[in-house]
């Protein structure tokens, strides 16, 4: 175990400071686009329920969710779709409390103000800006929260992210992973948190020394988390070649196939580094767009869900018909089967077994309407699963879905049958 937690603490300092840069940078992004809009709509009341009304609903929407819409939308993964995915859902609390701190100062201040003969924007700069710091800052506390939790779901769409300890943790069943993960996320959103409030207790005591407390520990936090990346960039620019780019979807046998390719690539002497935890359809759009280089991929996954096929012709047919399409349509060169199958198959335990009398498929349909089945996120929604019930007339009582390393012990703990 002690050995476990040296190796993912080996990879946190670079893994940190992406996620560091990816936080950050959607925050200052997310607080130099809400800053002036709010000033704005502060002052054009009509602007107020829109703009307001747009950011609630961006923040309904789940952080995986939008995360993921953002790779069709700017056909690119990595960094990109997830920065500006995280400036969108770190907009309402700082457009919000913007706009409720300008709005809340005391009328008769104003009205002072214009009576000493301010003009508005010495009235704004002055006055209500001064006086709303603090609803300001509190706002900004709760999105830079906010910003570095929803950040750990970064890793499906490509950006390096503390989530890859968290996904890759959580499909190799490794706990150690998990928690490194975890805790980061965690004391990096804490730390943030706390030097903010005391920006926000500077500005509510109108506290210089608190103010250069803050902005020192947020100078070093920026040190401490960018340094790494600086380092690992400078030994890397040496003129070498680009490395090679092997993709991995959110799964155990993806994780090993991609070390494998990636230490072939090293064996022969090429640069190559593995992208892992990425979403099955935004892999291979990356692979299509060039941001990734090769993956392993499974045919009747690409026949289902990117050539959108539901008949299932003959084996060598089916390849044939794929390796052409991708090379016409998409400009992906298949370069050959691997030579083993990876079929989905259906298991039931030992004990329902023998409780139903179940040792085949028609058995099984004629218990299946007291049963709960349970698969992937992808097996109900493919054709196989379709023909399988048009077959042998499958109703089961419950259909449930998982993370794939969730399944044996759904069945071990009794949630599924």
């Amino acid at each position: 175990m002690k050995q476990d937690l040296i190796a993912e603490l080996a990879l946190l300092p670079v893994t940190l400071g992406h996620h560091l840069l990816l936080s950050l940078s959607a925050l200052l992004t997310g607080i130099f686009i809400c800053f002036p809009l709010a000033i704005l709509i502060s002052r054009v009341k009509a602007l107020q329920w829109p703009a307001l009304t747009f950011a609630s609903i961006v923040q309904t929407i789940p952080g995986l969710a939008l995360l993921a819409l953002m790779v069709p939308l700017l056909g690119q993964i990595g960094f990109l779709p997830a920065f500006i995915a995280l400036v969108l859902y770190s907009m309402l609390p700082i457009l919000h409390n913007t706009v409720t701190g300008i709005l809340g100062v005391d009328r008769s201040v104003l009205e002072a103000a214009r009576g000493i003969g301010m003009t508005s924007t010495q009235q704004l700069l002055k006055v209500e800006l001064p006086l709303a710091a603090p609803v300001i800052i509190a706002g900004i506390r709760t999105s830079a929260v906010w910003v570095v939790g929803t950040a750990t779901l970064a890793t499906p769409v490509g950006a390096t992210s503390l989530g890859n300890y968290i996904f890759s943790g959580l499909q190799t069943q490794n706990p150690i992973a998990v928690l490194v993960g975890c805790v980061a996320a965690a004391a990096l959103a804490i730390t943030l948190d706390q030097l903010i409030r005391l920006l926000e207790s500077s500005a509510r005591q109108h506290s210089r020394r608190s103010g250069m407390t803050a902005g020192i520990g947020l100078l070093l936090l920026l040190l401490a988390g960018f340094a790494p990346l600086m380092l690992k960039k400078g030994t890397t620019q040496n003129g070498a070649l680009a490395p090679i780019v092997v993709g991995a979807k959110t799964f155990t046998e993806q994780y090993v196939l991609a070390e494998f390719l990636t230490l072939a690539l090293k064996q022969a002497g090429l640069p190559a580094v593995s992208k892992t935890s990425l979403g099955s359809t935004i892999l291979f759009e990356a692979l299509a767009a060039g941001e990734v280089d090769c993956y392993v991929d499974y045919s009747g996954t690409i026949w289902a869900n990117i050539m959108k096929r539901s008949d299932i012709p003959p084996r060598a047919a089916l390849l044939e018909q794929m390796t052409r399409w991708l090379h016409e349509k998409r400009q992906v060169r298949l370069l050959g089967p691997l030579g083993f199958e990876n079929t989905y198959a259906l298991a039931i335990s030992k004990e329902s077994s023998l409780k139903h009398r179940i040792s085949s498929l028609a058995e099984l349909s004629t218990h299946a309407s007291a049963l709960r089945i349970g698969s992937d996120y992808e097996f109900f929604s493919r054709p196989e699963w379709f023909a399988l019930k048009k077959s042998y007339g499958l109703q089961f009582a419950e259909q449930r879905t998982f993370d794939p390393s969730l399944m044996y012990a759904a069945i071990r703990t009794g949630s599924v049958d």
